[in-house]
């Protein structure tokens, strides 16, 4: 008898992505044609500044890396990783690149958590999904770091087989052959983390996360800003030149 294709491993890695996909794409291009006054990071930094300064750089640094490190990682075609590396090689650059931005994510993701829930001001001003989001970016965060030992496992008995399953997998997903048979036999931690990572897509229409679309990328290129000071003399005034204009 023919398995059927519905199974619950062929939903989550063949039709749960395109769902997430097709809301991310979608909805942020709704909620910014009509709502457009709540596209915004809604800082609060302004209600509470201790840490926030190092745990914002932490935490946005380490979520930078990690975003590029996974694009570079998982959508370069194989036979260019090839010609430069070997699949145990891309791996263990996998693990180091992963545990570094991974730590400094979680790092300062830690303190804005903590902050968020338990400093009174920001908590009462924060809406549910604020505080789900960075919750749900966090669970993701530690599913990810938690595939490393794993990782760790694989890399030194010179099995590449997960790295190389995974890379298959995305780039099935991207150029719309969906084939989940490929991470059926993944360890299960990294299941979980891309269940976790693929929810991120489908919240992030509905949350602040927004705002990372209008990253200001054009200020790398823009022209250079002359700023320059216009002070008046410091002069006696005669209180019966009071109405006169000061000498420059």
């Amino acid at each position: 008898m023919q398995e059927s294709v519905f199974t619950l491993h062929n939903l989550l890695f063949g039709i749960y992505p395109y769902i997430c996909l097709a809301v991310f794409f979608i909805g942020s291009w709704l909620r910014f044609d009509r709502e457009q006054y709540t596209w915004k990071a809604d800082s609060t930094q302004l209600l509470s500044k201790p840490w926030m300064r190092i745990a914002s750089n932490f935490f946005h640094y380490g979520v930078v890396g990690i975003f590029f490190g996974h694009a570079v990682g998982l959508l370069t075609p194989h036979f260019v990783f090839a010609a430069i590396m070997s699949d145990i090689a891309h791996q263990w650059l996998a693990i180091v690149a992963g545990s570094i931005f991974g730590l400094c994510a979680l790092f300062g993701g830690s303190i804005l958590f903590f902050r968020r829930f338990t400093n009174q001001r920001i908590s009462l001003t924060s809406r549910w999904a604020d505080k789900f989001t960075i919750f749900w970016i966090m669970l993701t965060l530690i599913l990810g770091l938690l595939t490393i030992p794993t990782s760790l496992h694989h890399a030194t008995a010179y099995d590449s087989k997960a790295v190389t399953s995974l890379v298959w997998w995305v780039q099935s997903i991207v150029y719309l052959y969906p084939s989940p048979h490929f991470i059926e036999g993944i360890d299960m931690i990294f299941k979980l983390h891309l269940i976790a990572g693929m929810t991120v897509f489908l919240i992030f229409p509905f949350t602040r996360l927004v705002h990372i679309w209008s990253m200001p990328f054009g200020y790398l290129t823009r022209a250079y800003q002359i700023v320059r000071t216009k002070r008046l003399k410091y002069q006696e005034i005669n209180r019966y030149d009071l109405g006169k204009t000061p000498e420059l």
